[in-house]
């Protein structure tokens, strides 16, 4: 099976640090986990099923390249990492 993992801002919504579940695309894994852990959907996709904008979803080392549908293919050893963006601040260092 597919391994999920997600940042800490994002694991603190499941109930494990890693989540594991079958599947041949990014898309049905992922469908899997938001049956398992629902709060987790509505911080990764929008209400299309596309990845958010400040989320990045990387398999096996390389960014997805269908971020509408995630149809990019896995198999039973992929690893799958989810990433939140975190945004905000004034881009500048700390006394400027």
């Amino acid at each position: 099976m597919a391994r999920v993992h997600f940042t800490s801002q994002l694991e603190r919504f499941t109930e494990a640090a890693v989540v594991t579940a079958p599947g041949e695309t990014v898309a049905e894994i992922m469908a899997i986990v938001f049956v398992r852990h629902p709060v987790l959907k509505s911080y990764v996709v929008d209400d299309q099923g596309a990845v958010r904008r400040h989320v990045q979803i990387f398999v096996d080392g390389g960014q997805i390249k269908d971020r509408a549908k995630l149809t990019d293919p896995v198999n039973e050893a992929t690893e799958i990492y989810v990433f939140q963006a975190l945004s905000g601040g004034t881009g500048r260092p700390s006394g400027s």
